[in-house]
């Protein structure tokens, strides 16, 4: 009897079991849906729930949970300590959990505030909200209290951004948190993007235009030295056909270069032609002819010399003849007056003279 009584009892306790695992399943599942989810760090987890009773469905359901989730079907205890909102995020008094904290910023704990969406950040700790990235920074994760600066060759000119943008060939900035790229300078050029720096064209090339992709060769004529810019004429002498390059030719001798673009040409064989010549040189017509790489006289000019020599000298001598004439009349008339003396004319007895009177002694 005593056995029979154990047995009952046992049976009693089963049955009891069943009846409350078919009540309490449909409750359980309806709990955790109604559960409220507090994330801070995103991740994805699936729950399943599976009860005991055929009858009852099952359901499979993501959501996002964090380390601090609170599985409760009742309002949260606001007697607690409210927790200020650390830097990176911010509390929304919409939720259970942070409006019940009379104070601003604040939860119930810090895992309870939302973090900062990209492009915007939160520097101090108990905020409302979260503020937008300056143009020329920006913050590609959530959660940000600081916004970083856009790197050398790339640019934000809005505000919010979650990334940078890259700065197109032919332009560069060298600045961090820029707003803008500026196009490359005449005769630098860049072929990619998110260019620091223009690159000074290679020797022999150069660019015309600014913003330039790339560098052209310089045109026969011209030149450009590693460190120009820009390609240079030759020099008055030199000459160039080729295109691209570095530096000019020395026209060669016997040669002449009327054009810093033209092969040179061949000189006469009547005139000179020395290294750099732009021109042949001629001795001057009839006066002088070409002996060698020197001018000399020729005869019609050495007779000429010698005529115009010649009269020159008999031009001299007599110009000094007639010099020492009109001296020596000079001495003449001189000596004439010193000589002679003017006595005025008299009258002797009725009779002009012109002599003196002697005296005669009585």
């Amino acid at each position: 009897m005593e056995c029979w009584g154990v047995l009952t009892a046992i049976a009693a306790a089963c049955l009891l079991g069943v009846v409350v695992s078919q009540t309490t399943a449909p409750m359980l599942a309806l709990s955790v849906m109604n559960t409220t989810f507090i994330e801070n760090v995103t991740e994805t987890t699936t729950f399943s729930e599976t009860p005991t009773v055929s009858e009852t469905p099952t359901f499979n359901e993501k959501v996002t949970a964090t380390p601090h989730m609170i599985l409760s079907t009742t309002s949260p205890d606001c007697s607690g300590l409210c927790e200020a909102c650390v830097p990176g995020s911010y509390s929304d008094n919409d939720t259970l959990l942070c409006s019940c904290c009379r104070e601003p910023g604040l939860c119930l704990f810090t895992g309870a505030c939302l973090p900062c969406s990209k492009g915007f950040f939160q520097s101090l700790a108990g905020q409302q909200r979260c503020l937008p990235c300056s143009q020329g920074f920006y913050t590609n994760f959530t959660g940000s209290p600081v916004c970083q600066s856009c790197p050398a060759g790339s640019y934000s000119n809005n505000t919010g951004s979650n990334s940078c943008q890259s700065c197109s060939p032919g332009f560069y900035t060298s600045q961090q948190n820029a707003t803008l790229c500026s196009p490359c300078q005449r005769g630098t050029f860049c072929n990619s993007s998110s260019c620091a720096l223009c690159q000074i064209c290679p020797a022999g090339t150069e660019s015309l235009q600014a913003a330039a992709k790339e560098c052209t060769p310089c045109r026969p004529g011209l030149h450009k030295a590693p460190r120009q810019s820009m390609c240079q004429i030759c020099s008055s002498g030199f000459f160039q056909i080729h295109w691209g390059q570095e530096t000019c030719n020395l026209c060669p001798e016997n040669h002449y270069c009327p054009s810093p673009d033209v092969n040179p040409i061949l000189c006469p064989g009547v005139a000179f032609c020395p290294e750099g010549s732009t021109a042949p040189g001629y001795c001057m017509e009839t006066f002088f002819r070409k002996a060698g790489e020197d001018c000399e006289l020729a005869p019609i000019t050495i007779a000429l010399l010698v005529i115009g020599g010649g009269v020159a000298l008999l031009f001299v001598i007599l110009l000094v003849l007639r010099r020492m004439r009109d001296t020596d009349g000079e001495l003449s008339l001189a000596r004439q007056f010193l000589l002679t003396k003017e006595r005025p004319q008299g009258e002797y007895y009725g009779i002009p003279y012109d002599a003196e009177p002697v005296y005669a002694g009585w």
